[in-house]
């Protein structure tokens, strides 16, 4: 979030717009950080002198200026602008889902249901709001339980220029990181230690992959350490198998994987969005991903699919559908593959900055204008009063 707080904060700025950033500062914090109370002087921080300084702003600012909550999360301070123009920018419902039970893979204990249901409250009194993708809308009206009266989809743009690099130079960036590429390529995993980027099916699909082949191509999981869970897995790697972990990967170094891997594998359980989906895409790579949103929302028509692993599933069995989707991708013609690769990079062309903050602005205005028109119709309605 403070990167993308930063992103709005600059992009603003530079088309000439004035723009503060207000987030709870720590004081108490700061003076206890050490000790067994910390936690309770970051939450006098946050919920008791946070909100007493934004009232205090709130006296000083103009009725036309727009508050901006960058992410739902920020939900228990809504109330203070309610019946101000503002908009809430809302990036998944993940946190919420589970704590409402709905997410059996990832259970929460009753002081997240409680704090998740304490967020929900406060942002679901907001009247505008902006989705990452139309999952996450649906998410947020259903779960969220919210009203709006502007609900809007405004999809990410890229953040960095991700695009096909040739070959030679991107073995030579990858060898200039020290990582061992080979000229043949290899699969490749982006993704985080959480429980919906599901590392263990990634492992269990690779795994039939390399059972199947004399000399599989080798997996590349760009991801954290793994856990006891995946470790156990690694064990049952056929000995012609390999998978290397890394982290620490510049977005250089991320392209020129991109840009050499023969397929891209991010089978998650759950998204708000799907970021590396459209990486890779950018970046001449084809996609093997969820069949669930929002990954078929974002990887559209160039992705390839295989099932949502839920809970009640055969691990081993989605797994080896996977791994036949995936050698079907591998043993592709050239020139399907070509056109499926340029389809991609079309298809990602949507995912554009400019694009994102463009759509940003016109939610801002729809905004601005809802408090205007109601304001109007409101001392409308008391000068109709004063004449009778």
């Amino acid at each position: 979030m403070p990167r993308f707080t930063r992103m709005l904060e600059e992009s603003y700025r530079a088309r000439g717009h004035q723009v503060e950033v207000w987030s709870p500062q720590a004081k108490v914090y700061a003076l206890l950080a050490k000790g067994r109370l910390s936690k309770w002087a970051g939450y006098i921080d946050q919920y008791i002198l946070f909100p007493m300084w934004v009232r205090k702003q709130l006296k000083k600012k103009p009725a036309n200026t727009l508050y901006v909550f960058c992410d739902q999360a920020l939900g228990p301070w809504v109330p203070l602008v309610k019946n101000k123009s503002h908009v809430v920018h809302v990036h998944d419902l993940l946190a919420l889902r589970s704590a409402l039970g709905d997410i059996p893979e990832n259970p929460t204990q009753w002081s997240g249901r409680v704090y998740q249901r304490y967020i929900r409250q406060g942002f679901k009194q907001a009247k505008h709001f902006i989705s990452i993708s139309k999952k996450t809308r649906d998410d947020l009206h259903y779960f969220g339980e919210v009203t709006p009266v502007t609900s809007e989809v405004v999809y990410n743009g890229l953040n960095y220029p991700y695009a096909p690099m040739l070959q030679s130079d991107a073995i030579a960036v990858l060898k200039s990181a020290n990582l061992p590429i080979k000229p043949e390529g290899m699969l490749l995993h982006l993704g985080g230690s959480q429980w919906y980027k599901n590392l263990a099916g990634v492992i269990r699909l690779y795994i039939e992959y390399a059972k199947s082949e004399t000399k599989p191509l080798p997996l590349w999981c760009i991801s954290p350490t793994p856990n006891a869970k995946v470790q156990a897995l690694l064990k049952e790697l056929p000995t012609q198998g390999q998978v290397l972990f890394f982290q620490g990967i510049d977005n250089q170094a991320l392209q020129a994987a991109y840009s050499i891997a023969r397929v891209f594998i991010f089978p998650s359980l759950a998204e708000g969005f799907g970021w590396p989906i459209i990486e890779a895409q950018a970046s001449g790579c084809l996609v093997l991903t969820t069949e669930a949103a929002p990954m078929n929302e974002i990887g559209g028509p160039s992705a390839s699919y295989i099932p949502l692993l839920k809970s009640t599933d055969s691990p081993d069995a989605w797994a080896l559908k996977g791994s036949n989707t995936l050698k079907l991708i591998l043993n592709m013609p050239e020139m399907q593959r070509v056109a499926l690769i340029e389809k991609g990079l079309a298809h990602v062309a949507q995912f554009n900055s400019d694009d994102a903050i463009e759509g940003y602005l016109k939610a801002y205005q729809h905004a601005l204008s809802y408090i205007n028109t109601t304001q109007t119709l409101h001392n409308d309605t008391l000068t109709s009063r004063k004449a009778r």
